[in-house]
């Protein structure tokens, strides 16, 4: 298992389209196979930055979930509301204390 984190910054006067469309996508995406957990953060100190944590089985599922049309269609929707370039990292978790 990976996660997968996605830093994204808004235009402000954007912020709540992204999370109208967060909200309609979000159940898909997370029911998406491989997906165990979907998560959304905002900046404390910026709020039109968000980060997407998500955590993939592996990353043949990650690939074919950047590869279906539910990403598609929820990336162009996203990408169109930026005020600046995103930034992902795919890392896997080494430790982790409950």
């Amino acid at each position: 298992m990976f996660v997968r984190i996605v830093k994204m910054s808004f235009e402000p006067s954007k912020i709540d389209i992204f999370l109208k469309n967060f909200n309609n996508s979000k159940e898909k995406i997370r029911n998406t196979s491989g997906c165990r957990l979907l998560e959304l953060y905002r900046d404390k100190n910026e709020p039109s930055i968000f980060f997407t944590y998500s955590y993939w089985e592996s990353e043949r599922d990650l690939e074919n979930y950047r590869n279906s049309d539910l990403f598609k269609s929820v990336w162009a929707k996203t990408k169109v509301l930026f005020n600046d370039k995103p930034v992902a990292w795919s890392v896997d978790k080494v430790d982790s204390l409950p």
